[in-house]
């Protein structure tokens, strides 16, 4: 006879606010909602599939990420359960965790990474039943978060380095859809890489018919995220003559790279094709 075990695990991903996305973890009668920065969504869908969470993982606690808990609890049920790390500042009682280490929701496992720069309270929870990592914003697809809250270049270069000794197959669920305005960046950072122009033009097509482009894969990323580059030679060397200085450790690189970025982004040269 099945158990629930056997059950197959399924990731829906609910477009949400203006560029988020909800990660809806089912198997069977669970349903877990990561990072739920609007309830609306989460329970539309939940109505359409018959459905009700039974837990809520946090990545970090910028608004876009909690700001739904209060009304999905007062929908569902007022202790449903909640996940975020020790240090998280959040209005409601939670369960604390600490990162590397495991917690049991249902039959599913998951891995606490600690995974801070974004911000310094930033986890991120690895499945490893489906070689999946719910990664906040600390990596996007292309690219990876700013720093904020005290994040610093040293924390978000040790939390690239960690995820990138993740499998090769790792699936890479973000929380944003930034995937067109990262890779035109690092089709200037390395304007001769042709995965990185053929990822571009793909991830084109796919908006344009209002596809996600998320998840990535990890082994994509490795090919084209320019900060999951930064020890290659061709990324170095742009780095420093756009900074006209020579860097001597990953997290200065990093932490230039970020720059680079930032001041591209205010421009809004990014946005535009």
């Amino acid at each position: 006879m099945n158990t629930k075990r056997d059950l197959p695990i399924h990731i829906q991903g609910v477009p949400a606010l203006e560029d988020n996305y909800i990660w809806i973890i089912t198997q069977g009668k669970d349903c877990i909602v990561v990072d739920p920065g609007s309830a609306d969504p989460v329970i539309d869908w939940c109505t359409q599939n018959n459905l009700q969470p039974t837990a809520i993982l946090i990545t970090h606690t910028h608004h876009d990420h909690v700001d739904g808990i209060s009304l999905l609890r007062n929908t569902y049920s007022a202790s449903l359960p909640i996940y975020a790390n020790r240090c998280a500042k959040l209005t409601h009682l939670f369960n604390p965790v600490d990162g590397e280490t495991t917690i049991d929701i249902g039959t599913m496992c998951f891995q606490i990474l600690a995974l801070p720069g974004h911000t310094p309270d930033h986890i991120g929870f690895y499945l490893k039943e489906k070689q999946a990592l719910f990664c906040g914003d600390t990596l996007f697809a292309g690219g990876c978060g700013r720093l904020f809250n005290g994040g610093t270049p040293e924390q978000m270069t040790l939390s690239l380095q960690k995820i990138n000794q993740l499998p090769k197959q790792t699936a890479l669920y973000c929380a944003h859809e930034y995937t067109l305005a990262n890779l035109r960046f690092a089709a200037i950072v390395e304007p001769h890489n042709e995965t990185i122009s053929k990822r571009l033009a793909e991830s084109k097509i796919k908006r344009m018919h209002g596809e996600a482009t998320v998840p990535s894969f990890l082994e994509e990323e490795q090919a084209t995220n320019p900060f999951l580059r930064t020890e290659t030679t061709h990324v170095e060397q742009a780095i420093n003559q756009w900074a006209k200085q020579t860097t001597t450790t990953p997290s200065a690189r990093f932490a230039l790279l970020r720059a680079w970025k930032n001041e591209l982004d205010a421009t809004g040269i990014l946005e535009q094709d």
